[in-house]
């Protein structure tokens, strides 16, 4: 399950550097602590080994001495060969107490202390080991059994006093020496700590210090001395956001300004109809003049709108949902919507290549949009004799290639590249005065967002009277999937935008 919240305050959380630096401690310290139950543990079986080697050995130079025992009848009986002085000798040690004492095969005791009773040695051995307490003090023990024609066990003692102060010399001794390692170790991990993240202090300073209003990229001397390549990809990541950030405060900017500028000239010429009209005491003018208004208000209106689908176009960029969209079905719809427009303006509007489906990736809103535009710019301009107007879809390679083709004056090749560019008209354009110059960059930056392109021609190559052909590729649709299929991609393509959508 999800963790809840940490509702601390910011303020009273540790710095990254202090978590950082407590995890590495408490590693050290755990690491010191098993290092030296290691230490203990090894030392301790060495340790023994060697003091219960020499116990042994002990056990065997006091069994050497150990006469009597044969077969025959009528022999002595077992007895320990030494003097008092060997004895003595035998026993001695600088630092430790010993016993011993000799057992016969019957459990008789031949020489040595009574009360030090031997352990049962296991079958196929020669001898154990083992703890026991005496007058409150720990021995070491080791029973050796020697086979023979009367066999006989040895057993010797001795207190643990010098080998518990070796185990303990020893874990002083290593502990200090990893005591010492690990505080040098942590003071260098610290520091390395330390002065990696120094750089994300240096970018916390930084961003505190910086004005609301400057967006501008940080100082790549803020991140390239980092020792880390995730402080670059954070500062990356910040330069990015300040990117997308300034871009939308562009785009605010920008479609303010463009509104009001664009609304002025209508409102001046309403308010001068209106004067006008309020001058005369004639309907015919008053009826005159409101239908200039009329006008003056749909043309403001439509740049308005105009205006606002390419601000939507340049902040949808950031995640626009494609999916697959059945291409002829979107254009045959659109014209059908349209044709009672021509009808009315006596456009001859035709469609061609619509009967096959051509699935591609892409957006129905902008597909719309595109037809829109392109249709509503041939309408417009395009008046040819007789005016006529050619929708055509056709593919190419793994593109699928829309054309809106009228019969007008078309445009010159200097012209083609300008026109998808924000305000940017024709000389028909200029003429008639009735666009803004936005309807062809629009299509440029719909077609742009879905992964195509737009290219404006010559309708008719060679003939006298070429008309525009505004041509928009857009990708089709893998092989083998189909156009029903609802899979959507968010894709951003803000950062390919060229600057035909910013002019």
């Amino acid at each position: 399950m999800p963790r809840p919240a940490d509702t601390t305050p910011a303020r009273q959380r540790p710095a990254l550097r202090e978590r950082i630096g407590r995890h590495v401690l408490l590693s050290l310290v755990l690491i010191w602590g098993l290092g030296s139950t290691v230490v203990l543990g090894v030392g301790n079986h060495f340790v023994a080994e060697a003091f219960d080697r020499a116990l042994l050995d002990d056990a065997h130079a006091l069994a050497a001495h150990v006469r009597g025992g044969d077969a025959a009848p009528g022999t002595a009986p077992l007895q320990l060969d030494l003097t008092q002085r060997e004895v003595g000798l035998l026993r001695f040690d600088q630092s430790e107490t010993v016993w011993f004492a000799v057992y016969g095969d019957g459990g008789a005791l031949v020489a040595g202390e009574a009360d030090l009773a031997p352990d049962g040695v296991a079958p196929g051995s020669t001898h154990t080991f083992s703890q026991l307490r005496r007058d409150g003090r720990e021995l070491r023990r080791v029973s050796l059994r020697i086979d023979g024609p009367q066999p006989f066990t040895v057993v010797m003692a001795q207190t643990t006093a010098e080998r518990t102060q070796l185990l303990r010399r020893l874990l002083v001794y290593s502990g200090l020496a990893q005591l010492w390692l690990l505080v040098a170790l942590g003071s260098w991990l610290l520091r390395g700590i330390e002065r990696d993240l120094r750089p994300l202090s240096d970018l916390q300073d930084a961003m505190d210090r910086r004005d609301a209003a400057d967006l501008q990229p940080l100082p790549q001397a803020l991140t390239q001395g980092a020792a880390t390549s995730d402080v670059q990809r954070l500062g990356e990541a910040l330069d990015g956001l300040l990117a997308r950030v300034q871009q939308s405060l562009h785009a605010q900017r920008e479609f303010a300004g463009n509104v009001a500028h664009e609304l002025r000239t209508p409102l001046a010429g309403i308010r001068t109809q209106a004067a006008h009209a309020l001058a005369h005491s004639d309907p015919a003018v008053w009826r005159s003049e409101l239908e200039g208004i009329a006008a003056a208000e749909q043309r403001a209106s439509r740049t308005v709108d105009q205006l606002l689908a390419l601000a939507r176009a340049t902040e949808g960029g950031i995640a626009l949902a494609l999916q697959h969209l059945a291409l002829n079905t979107a254009v045959r719809d659109t014209v059908l919507r349209y044709l009672p427009r021509a009808d009315a303006l006596g456009v001859d509007l035709g469609a061609e290549g619509l009967d096959h489906a051509v699935a591609v990736q892409a957006n129905l809103a902008l597909v719309e949009g595109i037809l829109n535009n392109l249709l509503d710019n041939a309408l417009r301009y395009g008046r040819g004799q007789p005016p006529r107007i050619t929708v055509s879809l056709h593919t190419e390679a793994d593109h699928a290639v829309l054309c809106v083709a009228d019969n007008g004056p078309g445009v010159g090749p200097d012209l083609a590249g300008q026109l998808q560019q924000r305000w940017a008209q024709g000389d028909p354009g200029l003429q008639l005065g009735q666009g803004a110059g936005l309807g062809l960059s629009i299509v440029a930056r719909y077609a742009q967002l879905m992964g195509g392109r737009l290219e404006l021609g010559e309708a008719e190559p060679g003939a006298k009277a070429t008309g525009l052909a505004a041509r928009v590729w857009l990708p089709l649709v893998a092989l083998g999937t189909r156009s029903s299929d609802q899979t959507t991609d968010k894709i951003d393509r803000t950062d390919g935008a060229d600057d035909s959508t910013h002019a």
